[in-house]
């Protein structure tokens, strides 16, 4: 941004408080103090320290116990935010609490927000966020193999080494401008599906725009521009939700969005306990069909049987717990890795009783839940574990400014499917 506006500058500390002041004028309800809404905002806010301490932890030395530090106050605000999401489907009473700037106000914001983001994926300014601090998403670890090649954006200057490799620095630029473009498209699709769902399933356009720019206004979401292996899964859980009535499409973006990163894996339980009085046989094909093709481009991208097995395991996750190579919250100099399997054995009951519990699962089950399962993935994972929050924080923001949508059920909101309308016709007499 330095080219574009003279000595432009923002770091990541500044930023946390301008968004916080930010948050707080656009949203709170100082009218109603003690209000939930209040308290979800407070909860968005307090991620910033924890952001902020891994940064600080990591720039310009590395310093252990501030990284660590950041780690915890990160699972210590997901664990409260858990809490929230699981109670949130008993909580009938909804009253609209608009935000204290009209539709034509956030749209500005929004969009003004926006082109500042995007502006900085195109053209990095030299103050660093913590996406540059962060090491690349590990290659061993759970998701697909050929998505998290493209996954960061590198803005190192060509070295000596490079020069003597014209090829090797040719892709790398390729890579990088890949990685741009589809952060960006990436970022303009949350928010595209976040006003859609406000429009088409809330029918309140405001609260559509309203979270899409409560979206763009989070550090968060300023420090992690750039990350493809963040905002591409966001989109599809994002566009799998403004779908649901459409049961194929829904089930083909969680199917890609499964095969690319693995964790929404976990949410499919939750899914098809919602499609299973209506829907779940056309789920269920878009899910399968969403998988089988990310296997096929598998198999054409490898050069033997032997790779692509590889690659296949690493897609599905299957590997042995005990053998991950652990950093982030569960780096063994810190914390006893032998403590992660019971809570990664505490978050697979969670997601089967998920499944179960509510028996009548509405759209605002579905909204609170996923992101439930999502957040609950923080908890035990490998690398990094707390600062993949682009993979539940969209749908956290749609559950804290959802109305009542008690009446948003499959059996409803879908029309039958395949086999009842062949039977119909089947049985249609002719004249």
């Amino acid at each position: 941004m330095q080219e574009i506006l003279f000595k432009y500058e923002v770091n990541p500390t500044t930023w946390a408080y301008l968004s916080a002041l930010l948050v707080v004028g656009i949203y709170f309800k100082f009218r109603r103090f003690w209000s939930v809404r209040n308290l979800d905002l407070v909860g968005l806010i307090a991620f910033s320290p924890g952001l902020l301490a891994i940064y600080h932890g990591l720039v310009p030395k590395y310093v252990p116990w501030l990284v660590q530090s950041g780690y915890v106050w990160l699972m210590i605000v997901g664990a409260w935010f858990l809490v929230r999401l699981l109670i949130d489907p008993i909580v009938v009473r909804r009253p609209l609490l608009e935000p204290n700037l009209n539709a034509s106000g956030l749209t500005f914001t929004g969009v003004a927000m926006l082109v500042f983001l995007i502006a900085n994926v195109i053209i990095p300014t030299s103050a660093h966020r913590l996406e540059d601090a962060l090491e690349a998403p590990p290659r061993q670890g759970p998701g697909y193999a050929f998505f998290y090649s493209f996954a960061t954006v590198s803005d190192r200057a060509p070295t000596a080494e490079d020069d003597e490799q014209p090829e090797v620095l040719r892709l790398n630029r390729i890579r990088a401008a890949t990685a741009r473009t589809m952060a960006i498209l990436g970022h303009l699709a949350v928010v595209v599906g976040l006003v859609l769902i406000g429009y088409r399933h809330f029918d309140n356009v405001h609260a559509g725009v309203a979270v899409a720019s409560l979206y763009l206004l989070l550090p968060y979401t300023a420090q992690m521009t750039g990350r493809m292996d963040h905002v591409i899964p966001a989109a599809l859980l994002v566009w799998a939700v403004e779908a649901y009535r459409r049961p194929v499409v829904a089930g083909i973006l969680l199917g890609l969005a499964a095969a690319v990163i693995y964790y929404p894996l976990f949410i499919l339980p939750l899914w098809c306990s919602f499609y299973w009085r209506r829907g779940l046989l056309r789920f269920s094909t878009g899910v399968i069909s969403a998988l089988l093709l990310m296997v096929f481009l598998l198999f054409l991208g490898s050069d033997t049987l032997e790779v692509f097995g590889g690659y296949l395991q690493q897609m599905f996750g299957a590997m042995n717990p005990l053998e991950a190579e652990l950093g982030g919250f569960w780096n063994p100099e810190f914390h006893e890795p032998a403590f992660r399997i019971p809570v990664l054995a505490a978050f697979v009951a969670l997601c089967g009783g998920l499944a179960l519990w509510p028996a009548q699962k509405n759209l605002g089950t579905l909204l609170s839940c996923s992101a439930a399962v999502m957040l609950g993935t923080q908890f035990w994972q490998a690398d990094q574990g707390g600062t993949y929050m682009a993979w539940y924080l969209p749908l956290l923001l749609l559950t804290i400014f959802r109305p009542n949508l008690e009446d948003r059920v499959a059996l409803t909101a879908l029309t039958e499917g395949w086999v009842p309308r062949w039977k119909k016709l089947k049985e249609k007499p002719t004249p």
